[in-house]
């Protein structure tokens, strides 16, 4: 289902610390980025959850390999009291997915320009099925011990990652970028969550980095509750926050 963005913009104006419940507890939002990117492209997210009266949290992703980004943010929600919504972006969708596995308390998915992997599958699988991605040719690989690093290069990374936002932003989001140790994208994923779990997916429709179509084939797959923004690109998190936050809000109140 596409909700029209008139809505959307509706709805954040009418999810307001007042008119959230008073009497239940609010779930906590928690918030993971995915790969060339940290936790400070949710601030604009996390304003409005903040002033909307929402407890957020969002926790440094590793990077390192999908198995142990999961089990890292699954530790952390094990450390929150109370009923948990977990968000994913790019990458961080893989891991929420595998990361609410054994979290009773998670009683929410959305995906945000995010992969929502199914058992056995990779995110290059599904960048390998979805012709179109900017991301392969755009990278560039550091080795370190043990391993290798995935960057966008910098001449490449606004149109990649961030085509809607300011190139003054993207200059600094370039430069301040987390690289994601290649093997990650190659990690099969574990039984998918999002078949148990009520799930919203917000596809941007410019996104350069993981195709407009392969979002609306995982969500249509995972029954997730689909907004599209035309035009968008994969920061849209960074670019919309005010949309990005509406669509967590709707899973929060549901």
């Amino acid at each position: 289902m596409r909700f029209l963005i008139a809505l959307l913009g509706a709805l954040a104006l009418l999810i307001t610390p007042q008119s959230a419940s008073a009497t239940g507890t609010k779930p906590t939002v928690v918030l993971v980025h995915g790969a060339f990117a940290d936790a400070s492209g949710w601030n604009g997210v996390i304003a409005r959850l903040q002033a909307a009266g929402y407890p957020v949290i969002a926790p440094a992703n590793p990077l390192r390999d999908l198995t142990g980004d999961a089990a890292y943010v699954s530790s952390v929600i094990k450390t929150i009291p109370g009923p948990v919504v977990l968000v994913g972006h790019s990458y961080g969708g893989a891991v929420i997915t595998n990361a609410a596995a054994g979290n009773p308390n998670v009683k929410a998915l959305v995906y945000v320009a995010a992969f929502a992997l199914d058992s056995g599958e990779s995110a290059q699988d599904v960048l390998g099925r979805f012709p179109g991605s900017k991301l392969p040719g755009a990278l560039i690989v550091r080795p370190y011990p043990g391993g290798a690093d995935a960057y966008i290069a910098p001449a490449r990374f606004r149109e990649v990652f961030a085509a809607d936002v300011p190139s003054s932003t993207t200059r600094l989001l370039s430069a301040g970028q987390r690289p994601v140790a290649a093997g990650a994208l190659q990690t099969p994923s574990g039984a998918p969550t999002w078949s148990v779990l009520r799930s919203w997916y917000l596809i941007p429709g410019g996104d350069q980095a993981i195709p407009p179509a392969a979002q609306r084939f995982m969500a249509g797959r995972a029954g997730s509750k689909v907004i599209e923004l035309p035009g968008a690109s994969h920061a849209v998190m960074v670019s919309r926050p005010s949309t990005t936050a509406a669509v967590i809000l709707a899973a929060a109140h549901s």
